[in-house]
């Protein structure tokens, strides 16, 4: 089962029909996809991460495999509430929280405020792809995201680091994502990302050529009244190596209120004789028209009695 690539340079020629319209099947029927020559520069993307690797090496290594994690994984048979990861999560919008992370270089400060400014074009275009896939004004995703402040945009840093027993525990245990948009720079040699579809666990490659992951999360599902899933996911654990997940969420503000855009709704609270009266002049012609005739007519109806 191959995962969906979305060619990000055919949106500006003769194929940007048939590129929305795969980035619209892989949102509607996986829930994840790859993209390809997205813009964002792969000299950084690699910058980023080297230096994230050389700051697990150099500070987090030795604590992950001295800590409870790692003791539990030793005494007990199976570990089914723990995950085998070493992460720190990194606040960028509305507000950063990078300077909280004194043991953090700056270089990797720079480097990573440079990737997260390139990467929020990034997940701001790929909102307004699905927001005119979905009808949707261009700007709805943003604007429904912004509450006072814009949309947030975190980054979760993670190793997967190299596990003795792989049978007894998760790299992370099979979730899906609260937020937005998810967009994913992970390692290009050492596996262990996996989605679930169709009844099964769909094994994530590496990422070669620097291409970004990406998977919608369960605000995206609201917004699209279902139209766009999240994906059930997990992380196992590798034997052999060491896997690198860099996660970026474009996620609302803790503040926005967040419904079904009311474009994507059914109607509802109408008379069916009402639509038998429509049906009958309109019976050959697509039902799209004729659902929101009925939920113009509920509003009338709703705006009269209110």
């Amino acid at each position: 089962m191959e995962v969906p690539m979305i060619d990000f340079d055919k949106l500006d020629g003769e194929k940007r029909a048939e590129t929305k319209a795969l980035l619209h099947q892989a949102c509607e029927k996986w829930g994840f996809f790859q993209i390809d020559n997205h813009g964002v520069d792969k000299k950084l993307m690699e910058k980023v991460k080297h230096l994230v690797n050389t700051h697990y090496e150099e500070i987090m290594k030795r604590s992950f495999y001295e800590s409870e994690i790692a003791k539990a994984l030793e005494d007990k048979e199976t570990a089914s509430n723990i995950d085998w990861e070493s992460s720190f999560f990194l606040w960028h919008r509305p507000t950063s929280n990078i300077d909280e992370f004194t043991n953090i270089s700056e270089d990797l400060r720079k480097t990573m405020d440079e990737y997260i400014a390139q990467l929020f074009k990034l997940a701001e275009k790929l909102s307004e792809l699905m927001c005119e896939n979905l009808g949707l004004e261009k700007g709805y995703i943003r604007e429904a995201f912004s509450g006072n402040a814009g949309p947030s945009v975190g980054t979760k840093v993670a190793k997967y680091p190299q596990c003795p027993r792989p049978e007894l525990v998760r790299g992370l245990r099979e979730h899906t994502d609260a937020g937005g948009i998810i967009l994913l720079l992970q390692d290009d040699q050492v596996p262990g990302l996996e989605f679930y579809k169709d009844g099964e666990w769909v094994v994530i490659p590496p990422s070669k050529n620097n291409t970004i992951f990406v998977n919608t999360g369960d605000q995206i599902e609201v917004l699209s009244n279902g139209r766009y899933k999240s994906a059930l996911h997990r992380v196992m654990a590798d034997k052999n190596g060491s896997r690198l997940s860099i996660a970026t969420f474009y996620n609302p503000s803790g503040d926005a209120i967040i419904s079904p855009a009311p474009k994507l709704l059914y109607p509802d609270h109408f008379r069916f004789q009402d639509y038998l009266k429509l049906y009958a002049t309109t019976k050959f012609a697509d039902k799209g028209p004729r659902f929101e005739s009925m939920k113009n007519m509920a509003i009338g109806h709703h705006s009269l009695h209110a």
